[in-house]
């Protein structure tokens, strides 16, 4: 549930503080910041969605490559393009989309596709199961325990949701 006083910085309910960089080139995105210093986990700057968006994307000790896309897009056909972003009109004719600037989502999305085509990043979105539900990729796979797995074994197996 949304806690107001998140941000409210004389009754916040978080400790948080703003990213100041340094940013940097990190493949096809112009501005990334090396959080460890290490190049093992890069904080990406991936506007469209909502005012500050961010990704991540950390290296494995296998040396594989993970892409947390956040809500850059809910689902993998919005992130191939096959589908396109919901919207709609508003009584006062304005159209709406849970994507504030959707140009700008459509070219995260482009510098993500170019992370799993051509360094070969394994995408997880926030709100896709699809990975999941067909178990194609072994090394998001790999990040679950085995509870969580079995889990949603059960889940698929009887039709609910997890």
């Amino acid at each position: 549930m949304w806690d107001g006083r998140f941000f409210d910085p004389e009754e916040a309910t978080e400790n948080w503080k703003t990213l100041e960089g340094p940013w940097k080139k990190f493949g096809p995105f112009e501005n990334a910041m090396d959080l460890f210093g290490d190049g093992s986990l890069w904080i990406i700057q991936a506007p469209g969605h909502m005012p500050g968006n961010l990704a991540a994307c950390a290296r494995l000790e296998s040396g594989d490559w993970v892409m947390l896309g956040s809500d850059c897009c809910h689902s993998r056909e919005l992130f191939i393009g096959s589908k396109e972003f919901a919207s709609f009109e508003l009584p006062n004719g304005a159209t709406f989309s849970l994507h504030q600037d959707v140009p700008a989502a459509r070219d995260t999305l482009e510098r993500m596709r170019i992370m799993e085509e051509k360094f070969r990043a394994h995408v997880a979105l926030a709100h896709d199961t699809a990975w999941i539900e067909k178990g194609n990729d072994s090394v998001l796979l790999s990040l679950l325990d085995d509870e969580f797995r079995r889990d949603i074994r059960v889940a698929l197996k009887h039709q609910t949701p997890f």
